[in-house]
C-alpha cells in the first residue's frame, strides 16, 4: 500500500505543469507519457501482488485453521481413550474390590446360628397320637445378625454400583447402627476405598487408619494399609508411601498385600 501512494504521488508530479516545465512541449509530453505508462503499469502490477498477497493469506489462514482443526480431532480421540481407559480401570479395580471381598468375609465367617428343635410331645400311654412336625426356632440373636447382614449388603451393593458417596452415606449408617458388628472392618475398608475412588484421598486415609487402630487383627487391615500407601502416593508424598509399604512388610508378612507392597518397592527402586 505504501508503495501504492509513492507511484500516485509520483504520478501527480510527472503531470504536473512544472515538471512538464522542465522540457519543451514534445518531449515534455511525450515523457509525461512514458512515465504515466509506466507507473501504469507498476499499479497494475502492484494489484495484482496485493490480490495474490491476500488470496495466499487467505490460503495460509485456511491451512492453519484445517490444521488446528486436525489436531483438536486427534486431541478428542486421545481424550477418549483415556477416558475408556478410565472406565476399564475403575471397573477392574471394583472387580479386584468385590472379589477380595468375597474372599476375606470367607475367612471371617462365623459360626453357624444356632437352631433349636422343639419336640413334639409325647401322647399318652395306650392312646393313639399324632405325629407333630419339628418346629424351628430362631433365636432373637440370629435375627439381629440377619438385619445386620442385609445393612450391610445393602450398603455393599450400592458401593459395587459405582454410587461411591451414597456407598459412604450408607456404610456410615451401617456403622452407626452396629458400631460392634464383625463387619464393622468391611464397612471401614470400603468408606477408605470410597474416598480413593473419588480422590478424596485424605478422607480414604482416615477411614482406613480407623480400621486398623479398631481393628489391627482383622483380615482387611493389610489391605488398609495397601490402600493408605496407595493414597498418599497420588498425593505425591512419595517418601511416606513408601514407609507405609515397609510397615505393612512388618506387620503382616505373611499377607496378600504384602506381596504387593513388596512388588511395588522393587519398581521403585
Amino acid at each position: 500500500m505504501r508503495v501504492r501512494a509513492l507511484l500516485l504521488s509520483l504520478l501527480i508530479v510527472v503531470s504536473s505543469p512544472g515538471y512538464a516545465g522542465l522540457f519543451d512541449d514534445k518531449e515534455a509530453r511525450k515523457q509525461i507519457a512514458d512515465q504515466q505508462s509506466m507507473i501504469g503499469d507498476l499499479l497494475t502490477r502492484i494489484t495484482r501482488l496485493e490480490e495474490l498477497l491476500e488470496s495466499q493469506s487467505l490460503l495460509n489462514l485456511q491451512t492453519q485453521i484445517e490444521s488446528l482443526r486436525q489436531d483438536t480431532n486427534k486431541l478428542r480421540g486421545q481424550v477418549e481413550v483415556l477416558t475408556n481407559e478410565n472406565e476399564l480401570t475403575q471397573k477392574r479395580q471394583r472387580d479386584f474390590y468385590i472379589d477380595l471381598d468375597g474372599r476375606l468375609r470367607r475367612i471371617e465367617q462365623p459360626d453357624p446360628s444356632t437352631i433349636t428343635v422343639s419336640a413334639a410331645p409325647s401322647g399318652v400311654a395306650g392312646s393313639e397320637t399324632e405325629a407333630s412336625p419339628p418346629i424351628t426356632e430362631v433365636s432373637a440373636h440370629s435375627k439381629a445378625e440377619v438385619s445386620e447382614n442385609d445393612a450391610y449388603e445393602a450398603a455393599y451393593e450400592v458401593f459395587k454400583s459405582g454410587n461411591y458417596q451414597s456407598a459412604i452415606t450408607k456404610l456410615q449408617a451401617f456403622l452407626a447402627s452396629h458400631p460392634s458388628s464383625r463387619l464393622a472392618p468391611s464397612a471401614l475398608y470400603w468408606i477408605g476405598n470410597s474416598y480413593y475412588a473419588l480422590r478424596d484421598f485424605s478422607n480414604a486415609i482416615n477411614a482406613q487408619r480407623n480400621l486398623i487402630k479398631a481393628h489391627p487383627d482383622s483380615a482387611k487391615a493389610p489391605d488398609a494399609l495397601l490402600n493408605i500407601a496407595s493414597s498418599q502416593r497420588e498425593m505425591n508424598r512419595v517418601t511416606t508411601s513408601k514407609k507405609t509399604l515397609e510397615d505393612l512388610i512388618a506387620r503382616y508378612p505373611s499377607s496378600d498385600a504384602a506381596d504387593k507392597a513388596r512388588q511395588r518397592l522393587a519398581t521403585r527402586k
